[in-house]
This record gives C-alpha cells, sequence and structure tokens, in this order.
C-alpha cells in the first residue's frame, strides 16, 4: 500500500530524474532505519547535484542532531540558527559553505496524529558548484526533495503501523491471561507489570475507587512499603481523572505542577512525568484510574495514551470478572462451611475417635468408601463429611436411595435419558452420575439394587463414561463413589444375590459405623447437641437433663440409633415446658421389631432357631461388655464364665473381642 502510494506520487513528479524516485522505491522496501532509508538517496543527489557533502539534521531536545552524513569530510557544521531559520519558513537558506532545505511534508497527511509522530528532517549541502548554487531553488530539485520528504513520512506511517501491530498484539496477549485470574492482587500485580513494560515506564498502578470512604486506593503502589496506596479521590491527576473521566499526561515542563506532592514526599520518589486514563466498568460506571510514572525517555506521547487506554479497557473487564468471581468463591466457601456445620460427627468415644481419624486418611483420596452400619447410624452424614474433607468439596454432593427407585427407573435416574426414549420421556434429563460429576455420588442402601442395575452400574465405574437412556453417544464423567448398606453384603454375594466384582470395586475402603448402643456417653453429647439445634429453632431456653434422665438414655439400647435419639429429643424440645428433663418425660416409642414377625423381646421370629439363639447370645454379651465398662474379666464373672471361655464363645458368634477389653490382663 505503501509503495503504490509513493509510485503514484513519483509519476505526478514533473522531473525527468525517474531514477532517482526508482531509487527511493527501492529504499522504502528494504529499509528498517531512517539512517538506512537515506543513505542511497543522498548518495545519489550528493553524484547528481553538485555537492561534495551531504548531511542530514534533526532537532532534539533543544539541540540539532546529526542522523547521516554523506561524502567528503567538512570541518566546519552548519550554523544553529541558520537550522532554525530554515525549519521555521520551510524554505532553503544559506550560509558560508552550506546551503539546507527543509524537506517537506505531504499536506494530505498532516493530520493531528502525524504533525505529532513526524520527525522534521533538514537537508544540508556542503561546497555547491556554481551550477548547484544556481538550482538551488529551482522546480526539479524542490521536486526531488518533495519526493525524498514524502518517502520519509510514507516510511514513518508504515513503521508506525507496524509497531501498532505489535504493541496490540503485546496488549492483547497480556490481556488474554488477565481473564484467567481469580487472585485480585495478582491480577492488579500482573497488569502494572505489563503497563511497565509495554510503556517503558518506571512504575504503574492501578487505583481502585472505594466509593463509600471517597478514597483511591493504590493496588499496587509498586516500590512503596507497607500498607496500600490511599489518597482522596479529588487530589492530583488521578482524582482529576477520576472525576473528568478524561486522560491526563504531565511532565516538568507543564507550566503547573497538578501532581499529589505528598506521595512523593512518603515515599521519597520523584514523580517527572505522569500518564493516567479511567478504569470504566461494562456499564460506564468509573471504577478508578490506571496510572503509569516516569517515563523512560522523559515523557509519554499520544501513542503511549492510546496504548494505557487500550490496555486500561481490557484491565476494566478483567477486574470486573475476577471482583465477580471473589464474590462468588466467598459465597460458596460460606455455603459449603454451612453446609459442614450441619453434619457434624458428635462424640469422643473410642469408636468415634477411630472413625473421624479415618474419614480424615480417606477424604483427601478418590478411593471409593463403603459403609455398613444399622439403620440410623449416620451413613449418609458420614458420606457428606468424607465429601467435604475431600478437594471436591467445592463439586456437588448427590445421594441416591437405591431402594427407593424401582428397577425400571434405576436406569434413567442414574445415566438419564434423552427426549423420547420411553412413554414418558418428555424432555432429556441428566442422570445423577452427570448431576455430581466433579464431586461425589452417594449410593445409600446399594444392597437392594437389582443385579441388572448392579452390571449398568459397574460398567460405568469401569470405564468412567454414561450413555444416557436412548442415546449413544458416551459422556464422561469424574465422580466419587461413595455406597452405603445396613445389609452384609458377603452373605448376599455368597447367595448371588449381588456381584462379586461390583463388591471388590466398592470395598476399596470398607468403615464401619458403630451402632449408638456401642458408644457410651456419646449419647448425652448428641443428645446435648440436638437439644440446643431445636431449642434454638423454635426460640426457647434449653432444658437440663436430670441424672435419672441421663441414665435412661444411656442404657436404652436404641434400635433406631442416632435417628431415634434425634426424634426423641425433638418431641422433647417442642412438648415439654419445664426447665429440666427427667426420665418421665422420656417416651420410647416402641421398636418395629416388637411388632408384627417380632416378639416383644427384640427378637426375629423369622429367623430359625439356631440363628436367633445367636443374636440373642451376641446381644446379651454385648450388654455385659458394656455394663462392665468393657472389663472383660468382669462381664465374664457376671455371665458364670470364664474370661477364655468368653473370648471362645465370642470368636464363635463372629463378635470382634479385640476392642473390646479396655482392661488388659485384669
Amino acid at each position: 500500500m505503501i509503495c503504490a502510494e509513493f509510485q503514484a506520487a513519483s509519476e505526478r513528479s514533473v522531473m525527468p530524474s525517474t531514477s532517482f524516485a526508482n531509487q527511493l522505491f527501492a529504499s522504502i522496501e528494504r529499509s528498517r532505519t531512517l539512517e538506512q532509508l537515506l543513505q542511497e538517496p543522498l548518495l545519489w543527489l550528493v553524484a547528481n547535484g553538485g555537492w561534495s557533502t551531504a548531511w542530514v539534521m534533526s532537532p532534539s531536545k533543544g539541540a540539532w542532531k546529526k542522523l547521516l552524513a554523506v561524502g567528503k569530510p567538512v570541518v566546519t557544521s552548519p550554523d544553529d540558527t541558520l537550522l532554525g531559520e530554515c525549519l521555521d519558513t520551510r524554505k532553503p537558506q544559506s550560509s558560508g559553505i552550506w546551503i539546507v532545505h527543509c524537506l517537506p511534508a505531504s499536506v494530505s497527511n498532516n493530520t493531528a496524529a502525524n504533525l505529532a509522530n513526524r520527525v522534521d528532517l533538514i537537508l544540508c549541502c556542503a561546497n555547491p558548484t556554481p551550477q548547484a548554487t544556481a538550482r538551488a531553488t529551482d522546480e526539479s530539485l524542490r521536486e526531488q526533495l518533495g519526493l525524498l520528504g514524502q518517502a520519509v513520512e510514507l516510511w514513518q506511517h508504515q513503521l508506525r503501523k507496524s509497531r501498532d501491530v505489535v504493541r496490540l498484539n503485546q496488549i492483547l496477549e497480556v490481556a488474554a491471561n488477565w481473564h484467567s485470574h481469580q487472585d485480585l492482587d495478582r491480577l492488579l500485580q500482573d497488569m502494572a507489570q505489563a503497563a511497565i513494560h509495554l510503556l517503558r515506564s518506571d512504575r504503574a498502578s492501578i487505583f481502585l475507587w472505594d466509593k463509600q470512604s471517597r478514597e483511591l486506593v493504590g493496588h499496587p503502589a509498586l516500590g512503596m512499603e507497607g500498607k496500600p496506596l490511599r489518597i482522596a479521590d479529588d487530589k492530583g491527576i488521578a482524582g482529576a481523572v477520576l472525576k473528568s473521566q478524561q486522560p491526563r499526561r504531565w511532565d516538568r515542563s507543564d507550566p503547573t505542577d497538578e501532581v499529589d506532592r505528598r506521595v512523593d514526599t512518603s515515599s521519597g520518589y520523584r514523580t517527572d512525568s505522569l500518564l493516567a486514563v479511567p478504569l470504566v466498568d461494562l456499564k460506564g460506571k468509573p471504577m478508578g484510574v490506571f496510572e503509569v510514572i516516569n517515563h523512560l525517555d522523559g515523557r509519554f506521547d499520544q501513542q503511549d495514551e492510546d496504548d494505557l487506554i487500550e490496555l486500561a479497557r481490557h484491565a476494566s473487564a478483567a477486574l470486573a470478572n475476577t471482583q465477580t468471581m471473589q464474590r462468588l468463591i466467598k459465597t460458596r466457601d460460606r455455603l459449603t462451611q454451612d453446609a459442614e456445620q450441619q453434619v457434624q460427627l458428635i462424640g469422643f468415644s473410642q469408636e468415634m475417635l477411630n472413625l473421624k481419624s479415618t474419614i480424615s486418611r480417606v477424604g483427601d483420596t478418590d478411593l471409593a468408601v463403603l459403609l455398613l452400619g444399622e439403620n440410623g447410624t449416620g451413613k449418609e452424614v458420614v458420606s457428606r463429611q468424607i465429601h467435604y474433607q475431600s478437594k471436591r468439596r467445592y463439586e456437588p454432593f448427590i445421594a441416591v436411595n437405591c431402594a427407593a427407585i424401582t428397577e425400571t427407573l434405576l436406569e434413567s435416574e442414574l445415566f438419564g435419558h434423552e427426549k423420547g426414549a420411553f412413554t414418558d420421556a418428555h424432555d432429556t434429563r441428566s442422570g445423577k452420575f452427570e448431576l455430581a460429576s466433579g464431586g461425589t455420588l452417594f449410593l445409600d442402601e446399594i444392597g437392594d439394587m437389582s443385579l441388572a442395575g448392579q452390571a449398568k452400574l459397574l460398567r460405568v465405574l469401569e470405564e468412567k463414561v454414561v450413555v444416557r437412556v436412548g442415546g449413544s453417544t458416551p459422556i464422561p464423567v469424574n465422580v466419587r463413589v461413595i455406597a452405603a448398606t445396613n445389609q452384609n453384603l458377603v452373605d448376599l454375594v455368597r447367595h448371588k444375590k449381588f456381584r462379586e466384582d461390583l463388591y471388590f470395586r466398592l470395598t476399596v475402603v470398607t468403615i464401619n459405623l458403630p451402632p449408638i448402643r456401642q458408644r457410651g456417653e456419646d449419647v448425652l453429647q448428641l443428645a446435648d447437641f440436638f437439644l440446643t439445634q431445636f431449642c434454638n429453632k423454635i426460640g426457647r431456653s434449653k432444658p437440663i437433663l436430670s441424672p435419672s434422665a441421663k441414665k435412661r438414655l444411656v442404657n436404652h439400647d436404641w434400635p433406631g440409633n442416632v435417628r431415634e435419639l434425634r426424634n426423641i429429643i425433638e418431641r422433647i424440645a417442642y412438648l415439654t415446658t419445664g426447665e429440666t428433663i427427667d426420665d418421665s418425660q422420656i417416651d420410647f416409642v416402641s421398636s418395629p421389631r416388637a411388632d408384627g414377625a417380632h416378639g416383644a423381646e427384640g427378637i426375629d421370629l423369622s429367623k430359625p432357631l439356631a440363628e436367633a439363639t445367636d443374636d440373642f447370645q451376641a446381644r446379651y454379651i454385648e450388654q455385659q461388655i458394656k455394663a462392665s465398662n468393657k472389663n472383660m474379666t468382669l462381664a465374664a464373672e457376671r455371665m458364670g464364665m470364664q474370661r477364655s471361655n468368653l473370648y471362645r464363645k465370642m470368636k464363635q458368634l463372629g463378635m470382634n473381642h479385640q476392642d473390646q477389653d479396655s482392661h488388659g490382663n485384669s
């Protein structure tokens, strides 16, 4: 494009020297610096213009800088006054051995942006011949110098465009990384460092507006130690930018000092140049100010301002995203903590201490866990504790009661279905595995799942993909499975009612939950916990359990375990009015085992005599050991047998006696 513009300009020229135009055309294409661009055209002018020497001079910081010299060396230099007069008048000037010409710029390109970035050049010719002196003002020389000036301007325009593309790519590259940040402090540090690098400045700060306190808070105040920098939102250049929502540039050449010098005084830093632009959110509301300080070349220009405005646009979007993300994370953390508080494990018996220790060991793993225990022992509470102690704690926890799902609906419930897959499939539906992806899936009453359902579950656990009913697309799932049952899975496997391969897949870690009757005075701690909860809920003062009430709670068999205890305490909280609860106010609900197929003593009448006898003996021994405070010698004496015989009997009944004897050989 640039070359086409120059070629058109050279064709419009009236000068016959097409070789000079061709020389310029070639120089524009291959030059990487201004000196390279001017080298060959200057040699051509010296060879064809009747001069012995040619220099190109440029004004720089109040002085004149020689960019290039060709031809024979000369002793004297053109006078600064001569150069200044040529630059001011834009007309040729001569003095002594020198004739100086101002390289003209294209009128069509004299926009504000081009004028701000244009480099003024003076061509200085030494020791001209009479013919060269005569040509100093002729039409052909003006045409040649006009082409040279236009070539310089076009080359500079091309260079600026190339630099614009590079800088914009740099801005987009760093801005792309900002949107992945969740840490606001780290994001602000990265933004400041990017601005320092891209705008070649010494320091940078992002001032976020604290509207309530009417302050701008610097994040970070690079190079400053201690607390974040806080300034009034109506002070200094940052305050002016916040108020006007317009960019501001300042350096020491400005007649008024707008910098808030209290900051320099407190930090020991000297501000010599400054550029600040507003930060605005997506709704156009002020967020703060983006500021860079002390350009390495002395002052910030229009290009720097444009770059910082572009950088601030991306910064505002990234800041808004990160601030929103932080608010969501705080909300998520608070909700997770609240949920975790609702599933506490209460009690300090040895059984509970062992259980808590096991949970802490397996929690932060992805191992499959099988929870075994009677109804009401808190299997779902334990499963949630495992979830909240894992790295999945912020992801979904989905609980499924396998016993409550019919075999025909099990596959749809767990794996989902596509619209139209069966009669009632009016919409596409995600299954529990998809809903729990990234988190934990709790499969309660796993022993009640059909054999067909077990086969499909095993396939998903092995392949880690699901296919919805009526679909064909495999859907990857990342789920930790915790299963639970109150049944004896070993017996179910033995009787071909539970798949052996699924059993081993689920039992990577097996945790036995102790019934409440084996947890001693944990009953009283649980009772106090539930009593506090219910009394707070209904707004009454918490009553005190009398010694007789505590004794009755401890001595109860608790066939319903924690669930039964919770229900009893809830009834006490709502129905009693006194400040003290005695044993007469504790009304135990009859166990379902006392109805129908179960006798009054809690014996399962559906079992053969031999099994029922073993059950009775096991429970009798458990109660005697409990009543003896786990002193096995005392328990054996109370049962009228030797301690060694008691151990043999417990082994025969399949009881674990190693955790019972807390008194050694006493």
